[in-house]
């Protein structure tokens, strides 16, 4: 083993929103995580992988900490939490704000038993002038025992390769726990269904996607390995949510699927033939047969 070389396992919490995802790819280089602008858009623990020469950081990804309202709630809320003592280093993701609200204080309760050192990252401060990151930074400062505060723009790339040498200065010197060329243990029909999942969280009303799941159906390369056939449903609670998610004349499923398919295309590098479907199971986020039937399993 190098004893120069470090190795460790980074848990990326915050509320919903503050760009949790968006920076793990940054730092990873390649989307993994879905994004949009509307809650729970993570909701299960995404482990991916950042190699250099230095070492090595396996980065989960969590769902964002808020106060449980249904049984998917609580499944994200106990995936979030859960990893705090089982890590080398948490990130405490914050936007370059002087306010700390209900939402923060409730994570700042959960972070006074962890043990982890906590490193905080200021995000989004592209948004706004540079004395406002200063006040954001003295604001969190005192709000609980941070080993550091690191200002960044996940979307700009700013001060990220800085978050990541405080990163290393964290963990302990150790293995390489995955080859170089590893960027994430998720099998690659999860990461299908969370595109088209990004997807609809982004093209329909803000009261229709917390309701929604997708399920990869058959995911099948043709012979000649020039396309692959995927069939796949999209989950929701209502009737009248079925209708919205498929639009008039199809319109909103196929605008769905053409987003998504783009960004399958890029992550499988082939072409897709993507096929869509939209099916109602009504309450499902309450029901924990159906939870574990689309993945949400505790481990």
């Amino acid at each position: 083993m190098n004893k120069e070389y470090k190795s460790g396992f980074v848990s990326i919490i915050g509320r919903p929103n503050v760009g949790k995802s968006t920076l793990m790819n940054r730092l990873i280089g390649q989307k993994i995580a879905i994004t949009s602008n509307k809650a729970q858009t993570t909701r299960n623990r995404i482990q991916t992988v950042y190699t250099s020469d230095k070492g090595q950081v396996i980065f989960l990804d969590t769902p964002g900490i808020n106060r449980a309202k249904n049984k998917l709630g609580e499944y994200m809320l106990k995936v979030a939490e859960s990893t705090l003592d089982e890590v080398d280093v948490v990130l405490w993701i914050v936007e370059a704000t002087t306010f700390i609200g209900a939402g923060e204080r409730y994570i700042i309760e959960q972070l006074q038993h962890v043990k982890t050192p906590i490193i905080v990252v200021v995000n989004k401060i592209d948004n706004v002038e540079e004395s406002k990151v200063f006040e954001a930074i003295n604001t969190y400062k005192d709000a609980c025992d941070f080993a550091e505060i690191v200002p960044v723009s996940a979307l700009k790339g700013k001060n990220t390769d800085e978050l990541i040498d405080t990163i290393m200065k964290y963990l302990p010197y150790g293995p390489q726990y995955y080859d170089e060329d590893t960027i994430t243990d998720q099998p690659e029909r999860q990461i299908v269904a969370e595109l088209i999942r990004e997807q609809a969280l982004r093209q329909l009303d803000k009261e229709v996607p917390h309701g929604i799941a997708v399920v990869i159906d058959s995911m099948k390369e043709r012979p000649d390995g020039g396309l692959i056939d995927i069939d796949a449903t999209i989950i929701c609670e209502r009737d009248s949510h079925k209708g919205i998610i498929i639009g008039k004349q199809g319109v909103m499923l196929k605008k769905i699927g053409t987003h998504a398919r783009y960004g399958i295309e890029r992550l499988l590098d082939t072409k897709v033939n993507l096929k869509l479907w939209v099916k109602v199971k009504k309450d499902w986020r309450d029901t924990d047969t159906l939870l574990r039937n689309f993945g949400f399993r505790d481990e």
